[in-house]
């Protein structure tokens, strides 16, 4: 199987976890600083956790370039 495949169908679905991510941060109810504080904790877990999945999809990708053709294996 060609890899490109692969690299699609990861890239499509790290795109809707972070969707899926950014969907749990909700719209602040004032136009002020202090409005932003009670959403601070939110925002450091999106942060992170897009982080996270940043480096998840870079080691997958480097994986993937080194890596000739996708056989049982790798998947």
């Amino acid at each position: 199987m060609n890899k490109n495949r692969l690299e699609a169908f990861s890239d499509g679905v790290l795109a809707i976890i972070i969707t899926i991510m950014v969907l749990e941060m909700k719209v602040p109810h004032g136009e002020t600083v202090a409005a932003l504080l009670p959403l601070a904790p939110v925002f450091l877990s999106y942060v992170l956790s897009f982080i996270y999945v940043g480096i998840y999809w870079s080691n997958h990708h480097h994986m993937l370039h080194l890596a000739g053709r996708v056989n049982g294996t790798i998947l």
